[in-house]
């Protein structure tokens, strides 16, 4: 094996230690292993006051609005590094799609780049209008289904609302900014 080859291995295994320490620290917050679903979820529901379902399997729901024009819907939430996609189970809609993203994702090869997880704009979609508007347009429905541009602006919350199904409280507005990198 060659030095190099060797000192990189070397710096990997540090680094995946460092790592291990930081997701068991975040692993504890979250009371969950550490996953962008499980820190997606965490995320909004002190944000957005969900109640989050005490089971992190539950088939197509995350948890339910408590307080505002929402309360009692039911959101199933993501975060994504990368705005482009959004996962869609088609046969267990909740009443709302809560998407928390990274920069719009480019076309590019992801090869020698980096993901960070960070919140760059905020989305809510209401399931079954965006399930419709999807298969009118041809579109196939499940895993990484493709939404247009236009519908994620209409459905943007944060930074700047253009949705107005729920508007953001200057703390909640404060609360993402956080996670802005």
């Amino acid at each position: 094996m060659s030095d190099e080859a060797h000192a990189q291995l070397a710096e990997m295994a540090q680094l995946l230690t460092e790592r291990n320490l930081l997701e068991q620290r975040i692993a504890h917050l979250l009371g969950r292993p550490m996953s962008t679903g499980a820190l997606g979820e965490w995320i909004a529901a002190r944000v957005f006051e969900i109640r989050l379902e005490d089971a992190a399997n539950t088939p197509g729901l995350d948890g339910y609005f408590t307080t505002g024009p929402l309360v009692g819907r039911s959101v199933n939430i993501k975060l994504y590094g990368k705005r482009d996609c959004l996962d869609i189970t088609p046969a267990l809609l909740p009443d709302y799609y809560l998407a928390l993203t990274g920069p719009k994702g480019t076309a590019a090869s992801s090869r020698g780049t980096h993901t960070p997880v960070l919140i760059d704009g905020v989305y809510l979609f209401d399931a079954e209008t965006l399930v419709a508007t999807l298969r009118e347009r041809g579109v196939q429905v499940g895993v990484a289904s493709s939404v247009r541009v236009a519908d994620w602006e209409a459905a943007r919350l944060y930074p700047a609302a253009s949705s107005p199904v729920l508007v953001l409280t200057d703390e909640q507005r404060l609360l993402l900014s956080l996670f802005s990198g």
